[in-house]
């Protein structure tokens, strides 16, 4: 299988509004899907033990079940972001059932948290040209990434190659907050901040990299 790591720089320049690097040369790491017991504890630590912030892209119906882990999320000093409430690609649904999808989330989160969303990315990435008018309703940026490290293959083979060779000062990061990945996500995260040390790169907090 071919794996791709950068999105195509045609895609970048069409859909030039959102975004794809952090606009500081500082790395954002993302973590889609969550929260997920035993999985986003993990990460939560080796963050704090790196001393990294990151951006969490959390579906709504996993705040709904686990809200603890979305208030611990925010207790450390992360940003939660918009995957909509059910994980669902938007593209097939209706208008109302698109709207529904980012509302129901926000909603949520307004209502359990007082936290004003401010970041969406679509499930599996997955957008159309609709996409941005879609998300000026809510104010919501489209925040996509530059570097996919297919950690949700549980292989920390991959990982590794992905970062050793494309791993950039700028670099959005994608990592999951999953079962699939949750075996290898410690090690994930350590090898990223020490390969970042390395480069002389540094990590930013999502309100400084997203300008």
């Amino acid at each position: 299988m071919k794996y791709k790591y950068n999105p195509p720089s045609i895609i970048k320049k069409i859909f030039n509004q959102f975004y794809w690097n952090t606009t500081n040369n500082k790395i954002l790491l993302t973590f889609d899907d969550g929260p997920i017991p035993e999985s986003t504890e993990i990460i939560l630590s080796e963050l704090s033990k790196h001393k990294i912030k990151a951006l969490f892209f959390c579906v709504g119906d996993n705040i709904r079940k686990h809200p603890s882990l979305a208030k611990e999320i925010l207790a450390e000093g992360h940003t939660i972001g918009n995957h909509t409430f059910n994980h669902k690609i938007l593209k097939p649904l209706s208008y109302e059932d698109k709207i529904q999808q980012i509302q129901s989330f926000n909603h949520l989160m307004k209502e359990e948290f007082n936290y004003e969303v401010k970041y969406f990315r679509p499930p599996h990435g997955k957008f159309q040209l609709s996409t941005n008018n879609l998300l000026a309703q809510f104010n919501l940026q489209n925040v996509m990434w530059s570097l996919l490290t297919y950690d949700y293959k549980n292989n920390f083979e991959l990982v590794k190659f992905a970062v050793t060779n494309f791993l950039n000062k700028n670099s959005i990061v994608v990592l999951h907050d999953s079962l699939k990945s949750k075996e290898i996500i410690r090690d994930s995260i350590s090898f990223i901040a020490d390969e970042a040390a390395k480069k002389n790169f540094s990590f930013g907090e999502p309100s400084e990299c997203l300008k």
